[in-house]
């Protein structure tokens, strides 16, 4: 406990150093080119852009920072000295590191979809390893309604190896696909990461100790740098975060995830990025058109943000297209205008679907109204983990899987 008091202290300076960075490094990024233009906004001031490289940089050296506080007792008796848990903590900051690099580089280079897509499965290779020599558990815990089937557990195998390394591209991908507004990334990632530390509070006192508090050793330091990021990130932004910060965030929730054995409930977390993906799934798999930009459209006029749209030739629809639009349409997920030539209708994201269910609103509207409904998923996924989850597991199972 008197580790995680001192981490705490060690973190609130790390929040007071990357609120005294931003600013004094903003002027560095546009100088170097890295700036872009607030699409939402009638002002055409030069933003910097990728400053989540910053709140990354000092995440990390936090955490490096703490390594002799953590391990000191252990550093006097090398004998007893925790080889299996050092190794976890340093394979998760070799794939966060990776990620601060990869996505970096995504922003000054500009990368395509398919290197984003693999990019994180080879980050997440030290993570896998290390939970091959440490614990190589592929079991999953079979619900109890389905029992009588396939038994109380089922090894999976190197498909669990294939699960874990698909979480990490997910996690890494999910924020950067629900962005575009001010404080959007920065703040979803916040109710997240309290979320998980949450989570682990209320774990300490189980059977998975180590496991929540070595989470806790990751995601306070964590917390701490993105909540400085949000206060400059915040409407009207000051700053852009980049690819750069959607990356480390996704990686730090998937390494918490893998190494503490909760990848789950990380998921429960997630839930209006899975919902977000699925909307997305036939623009980003190119079955609609899908726009370069899929920001909402905003109007100079009134000062709001409304849906923007996408226009499908009529001639050049394929079947799965059609299919896809009907289900779409008799969904009420869309919002359509027809003529004989063409269907236009809104981007397939969950900030335009808001947009098209609630009518035009500001920017600032529509990021309290997305992370309102961030927190409300996350009273759900606490529902569900503790309350629905006996009906489903055995309650001494369910926790240690």
């Amino acid at each position: 406990m008197w580790s995680l008091i001192i981490l705490t202290i060690l973190s609130f300076f790390a929040y007071l150093l990357t609120d005294e960075l931003i600013p004094k490094l903003k002027s560095l990024f546009i100088n170097a080119g890295l700036f872009g233009i607030d699409l939402c906004k009638v002002s055409k001031e030069k933003i910097p852009e990728a400053i989540g490289v910053i709140s990354g940089c000092v995440f990390l050296i936090t955490i490096l920072l703490f390594i002799p506080i953590g391990f000191g007792n252990s550093l006097m008796d090398r004998g007893n000295f925790p080889h299996n848990e050092f190794a976890e903590l340093l394979a998760a900051l070799l794939s966060i590191c990776c990620m601060l690099l990869l996505g970096f580089a995504d922003d000054v280079l500009n990368l395509k979809w398919r290197y984003k897509l693999l990019l994180p499965t080879i980050a997440s290779l030290p993570l896998l390893v290390v939970y091959y020599v440490n614990f190589n558990s592929t079991t999953f815990i079979v619900p109890i309604p389905l029992r009588q089937f396939f038994g109380i557990s089922v090894n999976i195998g190197l498909l669990y190896y294939i699960y874990m390394g698909m979480l990490a591209v997910f996690c890494t991908n999910a924020i950067n696909i629900l962005a575009g507004i001010n404080g959007l990334e920065v703040g979803q990632s916040v109710i997240i990461a309290m979320s998980i530390i949450f989570f682990d509070f209320i774990e300490l006192s189980g059977d998975q100790y180590k496991a929540h508090n070595f989470s806790l050793h990751i995601m306070i330091p964590y917390l701490a740098t993105t909540l400085a990021l949000l206060k400059h990130n915040w409407y009207p932004s000051k700053v852009f975060v980049g690819d750069t910060f959607c990356y480390v965030s996704g990686m730090t929730f998937a390494v918490v995830g893998i190494l503490s054995h909760f990848s789950k409930t990380v998921l429960l977390f997630f839930l209006p990025q899975i919902i977000n993906f699925l909307y997305s799934v036939p623009q980003l798999f190119r079955i609609v058109p899908c726009p370069r930009h899929r920001l909402p459209k905003y109007s100079a006029e009134t000062d709001l943000l409304q849906a923007s749209r996408t226009v499908i030739s009529k001639k050049d629809m394929s079947f799965l297209t059609k299919i896809v639009l009907q289900a779409l349409t008799l969904l009420k997920l869309v919002d359509k205008i027809e003529d004989n030539d063409s269907i236009i209708l809104n981007n397939l994201t969950l900030i335009n679907l808001v947009l098209i269910k609630l009518g035009p609103m500001s920017e600032i509207q529509l990021t309290k109204t997305l992370l309102i409904f961030q927190f409300f998923c996350t009273c759900i996924a606490f529902l569900i983990r503790y309350p629905m989850a006996s009906y489903f597991y055995d309650v001494n199972i369910y926790n240690l899987v």
